[in-house]
């Protein structure tokens, strides 16, 4: 199979990429777009803790991701309110995108250090009083638990916040670990899928198409099946298509793929001219015709990546250019030459015979 989920190894800027990225990849969590799912168990949290932030964290080698957010609406009006609830507390917390660098905030610690953090008073810790999220963001306190799959890799948090001081207590920790116990259903349900796509993968290796799957709205690379590696060769590097093919993204595929994605309809790209890329391999031009068709995601409907199938046309193409060719010569020579010999004459001779 050449799957690049399970190959970066060989591809340009995947050394050392560490097993949780790759856990993060094949589970599809690997960048930070909102998940309905993660969201509600962020709200939970919250509600669970009285926290007034709440967050489903994922870490890669690069970046934290906040796939599960809860952030209340900022009221001014709620905080005037004498005894407004926890949930109507106003908070300017500017958090514009779902990411975060990993030098900012506490639940790199929780993964590195494979268990549960409760900070009370963050100014009270002098190795965490110098965070950035505590001058940015204003946080004070912090309880997280590390989110610990069936693999045994630690791929993430759950975790709430506060702009205030706050004695989280053993019973809060508690809450935040059954939190994230409860969240690996999520997880192991994202892997019966995924050993359920592995089998479908299986399946397209045996397919004499090339077949490629890409992923979210950056359409990157995410399996090609051996008849791709085949036709193709190995992406030059994991990423989109124009990256990792150079020439099916000349040849207008990259484009084709995005229409279908951002559409929701099938594209078809025609007429694809590629020169082989194997130097062992034949050397003649081929012609391709892709087909490009949107995933949608079981539960949502959303849109999640592009299913691209390749077939073959060169012979066919051949076929339609040799019979172009034939014609053409056969119109050339009879428009040199005048009708075919007799032709006209066969009226008249006939006519003579009879006359005769």
């Amino acid at each position: 199979m050449t799957d690049v989920m399970s190959t970066q190894g060989q591809f340009p800027g995947a050394a050392g990429e560490s097993e949780r990225t790759r856990r993060l990849r094949s589970l599809g969590l690997n960048e930070p777009s909102a998940d309905e799912a993660f969201d509600r168990f962020a709200h939970l949290a919250a509600s669970i803790t009285r926290a007034p932030i709440a967050m489903v964290n994922f870490i890669n080698d690069e970046r934290q991701m906040f796939r599960g957010l809860y952030i209340p609406p900022n009221s001014s009006e709620a905080v005037a309110e004498e005894g407004a609830s926890w949930a109507d507390r106003g908070i300017a917390f500017d958090l514009p995108t779902r990411q975060m660098p990993l030098s900012h905030g506490f639940c790199p610690h929780v993964v590195a250090q494979r268990s549960p953090l409760a900070l009370d008073d963050i100014l009270a810790y002098p190795r965490f009083a110098g965070n950035p999220v505590v001058d940015e963001l204003g946080v004070r306190a912090y309880l997280g638990a590390p989110l610990v799959d069936d693999t045994n890799t630690v791929i993430g948090t759950v975790c709430v916040l506060d702009r205030e001081p706050r004695q989280w207590g053993r019973e809060r920790l508690r809450d935040i670990q059954h939190l994230a116990e409860a969240l690996l259903s999520e997880i192991r349900l994202r892997d019966t899928l995924l050993a359920q796509q592995q089998e479908m993968f299986a399946a397209f290796d045996g397919s004499p198409f090339p077949i490629m799957l890409t992923d979210g709205p950056g359409q990157e690379i995410r399996y090609a099946n051996a008849q791709h590696g085949d036709t193709f060769g190995a992406p030059a590097a994991y990423g989109g298509i124009g990256v990792a093919y150079p020439q099916l993204g000349a040849a207008g595929l990259q484009q084709a793929v995005a229409e279908a994605y951002h559409t929701g309809r099938a594209t078809v790209l025609n007429d694809v001219r590629i020169q082989p890329g194997r130097p062992e391999g034949q050397r003649i031009q081929q012609i391709f015709s892709f087909t490009c068709t949107p995933l949608r995601a079981a539960r949502t409907g959303q849109i999640n990546g592009v299913l691209t199938v390749g077939m073959d046309v060169t012979a066919q193409s051949r076929t339609e250019e040799e019979l172009g060719t034939l014609a053409a010569l056969l119109v050339d020579r009879l428009q040199q030459s005048g009708p075919p010999a007799g032709r006209p004459g066969i009226t008249g001779e006939t006519g003579l015979g009879l006359s005769g």
